[in-house]
């Protein structure tokens, strides 16, 4: 049997004790294999209809009692008959009733995501929508939840068509002129004005990469400054449970802890790290290494400073960051003094310029007056909400977690290629010939079908498919 034509099936649901379990079957024999299991449901049953019935061995003795249901092609989700058997969640009475499927050869165990990719084939979703399936399933925060169900239901599909079918027109305009100039005379007088359009849309959507990649993996922080300045404290605080081990004594925390949270709806792994301090102990300096080592790799750092430190000292713990981002904040305000509280206002950058009231005149704040840093305590709470928006509107900027249409690296990818084909396009639009510019909005339109599925390679769609997981 070839997969076009063979039944398939699998268990839907995971292979642990539950409430329900869902054994699953599509292809042309789905019907067949699931009355032999269920042999007390009509020879024709209703569509979407679910029928209480008994599960039975191929003895005909019973081994439970469940919902029967029937789609019938091309109305299913794989558009192949499907039929679902849902049974008490047993593992054991699971794998009786998937043993029972096999058992004539009727039909065979299903690959990982062939379910879905059954439906690719058959037209009843695109690319975009078949990962989404993955990343929904996948999804561990709010905001990945929200972008994976939109990207079910089309969004990012809408978006890739909006630019892939006026970008089929432009180059089936361009074709013509160069294929049948007297016939199509003066359909390339807009070229350059309609790539520059498409271009932009292309950017626009490559835009949002770096939104997708932190909704599908979460984002990453990191909690880093000198000794003794609180750090464990306010990890334990923004984690809302004892995590880190705290103590008077400088340098309790040798090794990064991590916890993962969710803040406005976006999921954070956040990390506390070893202090770091110039002649540290042996293991201790271990663990700054390896503090140095983790805020290399995280999409912000909040460098957590002791009472009274210097903008001269600040700035050199702030160095141990490289060129990762940083939010700067004092710790213990609860026994500190002369800061500000954190605010979820913004603050005036330095070389802004300060308006106070002194008789109806600006008065200009000097350029060496360093604005207070804002305060935070993770002993009495103080300044730690404020510090958690701050630190969400650092990630994302604006707009909200929960609102971006979930773009992948390979989505980005091809977003970027078509992107540059179009750049590349609207310069030769200007310099050279008409071919050249067809040529390259030929380049974007094979990016774009990478991406919906229209020119994907059989090796493309193995790679998405086979990080399913079985059953889906």
């Amino acid at each position: 049997m070839t997969s076009a034509t063979s039944t398939i099936v699998a268990l839907a649901t995971a292979p642990t004790a539950g409430a329900v379990g869902i054994l699953r079957l599509s292809g042309p024999a789905a019907l067949e294999v699931g009355r032999r299991l269920a042999p007390g449901v009509p020879v024709e049953p209703t569509p979407r209809h679910a029928y209480l019935a008994s599960f039975v061995d191929a003895q005909g003795r019973a081994l439970d009692e469940g919902l029967f249901l029937y789609f019938r092609a091309p109305a299913s989700f794989t558009g192949e008959d499907v039929v679902e058997l849902q049974s008490h969640g047993s593992p054991r009475l699971l794998q009786l009733l998937l043993a029972r499927a096999l058992e004539d050869g009727l039909a065979r165990p299903a690959a990982p995501g062939e379910f879905t990719r059954r439906a690719f084939l058959n037209g009843r979703i695109d690319l975009t929508r078949a990962e989404a399936v993955a990343d929904l399933v996948a999804a561990d925060s709010e905001s990945a939840v929200r972008a994976a169900a939109a990207g079910l239901s089309g969004a990012l599909t809408e978006r890739v068509r909006a630019l892939e079918e006026p970008l089929r027109s432009l180059h089936a305009d361009l074709e013509g002129v160069l294929n049948f100039p007297d016939e199509a005379e003066g359909a390339d007088e807009d070229s350059e004005a309609r790539v520059q359009a498409l271009r932009a849309q292309a950017e626009a959507l490559l835009s949002e990469a770096g939104h997708g990649r932190l909704v599908r993996r979460g984002a990453r922080v990191a909690l880093f400054g000198p000794v003794n300045a609180g750090k464990s404290t306010l990890f334990n605080r923004l984690v809302g449970e004892a995590r880190a081990l705290v103590d008077d004594e400088p340098g309790t925390t040798r090794d990064s802890l991590e916890a993962r949270v969710e803040w406005n709806g976006l999921g954070v792994m956040l990390f506390d790290t070893a202090g770091l301090r110039e002649t540290p102990g042996r293991v201790e300096a271990l663990g700054i290494a390896r503090t140095r080592e983790l805020l290399a790799g995280v999409d912000l750092t909040v460098l957590v400073l002791p009472p009274g430190t210097s903008e001269s000292d600040a700035e050199r713990w702030r160095a141990e960051a490289g060129v990762t981002d940083v939010l700067v904040v004092d710790g213990k305000c609860d026994v500190s003094s002369g800061s500000e509280v954190l605010s979820s206002a913004p603050r005036q950058r330095d070389s802004e310029v300060e308006a106070a009231s002194d008789g109806g005149h600006e008065v200009e704040a000097p350029s060496s007056v360093s604005p207070p840093r804002p305060r935070v305590s993770g002993l009495t709470g103080e300044g730690v909400d404020a510090l958690r928006e701050a630190l969400v509107s650092r990630l994302w900027g604006g707009g909200t977690p929960s609102a971006v249409a979930l773009v992948s690296e390979r989505h980005a990818d091809a977003l970027r290629r078509a992107a540059e084909a179009l750049a590349r396009a609207e310069s030769a639009s200007r310099l050279s010939t008409l071919e050249v510019v067809s040529g390259e909005v030929s380049l974007a339109l094979e990016a774009l079908g990478e991406l919906s599925g229209t020119s994907a390679s059989e090796a493309l769609i193995d790679a998405i498919f086979q990080r399913f997981c079985i059953g889906k």
